[in-house]
């Protein structure tokens, strides 16, 4: 069994403990820290774990919900059970087929 580091986003959670249940109750309080964003990147952040994070928008959502970025992102390391070989009964794979050598006839003059 192996291992692999990946980072938890605990933006949700954090504002709930703050009395945040809306995405939108972000939308002010970021504008006022100069942070400009939609409604609609708003609830993506707070839903799903970015990939990118901009380190102003970091730094407001800290300032907001008085917190660090420990908070808010948590290293995790998780077990990853080794996986067992596939099995086809269906047949060779797709990369042990081979081409099969054709045989071209004349057709038989006078048919």
């Amino acid at each position: 069994m192996s291992t692999r580091t990946v980072i938890r986003w605990n933006l949700r959670q954090v504002m709930a403990e703050n009395g945040m249940f809306a995405t939108t109750d972000l939308l002010e309080p970021l504008r006022e820290r100069g942070v400009e964003m939609s409604r609609q990147m708003i609830h993506r952040v707070v839903t799903h774990p970015p990939r990118r994070i901009n380190v102003d928008l970091l730094a407001a959502l800290c300032d907001i919900l008085a917190c660090t970025p420990d908070d808010l992102l948590e290293l995790v390391v998780e077990a990853v059970p080794a996986q067992a070989p596939a099995v086809n009964d269906h047949g060779p794979a797709i990369g042990d087929l081979r081409p099969v050598r054709a045989n071209v006839r004349r057709p038989h003059a006078g048919q």
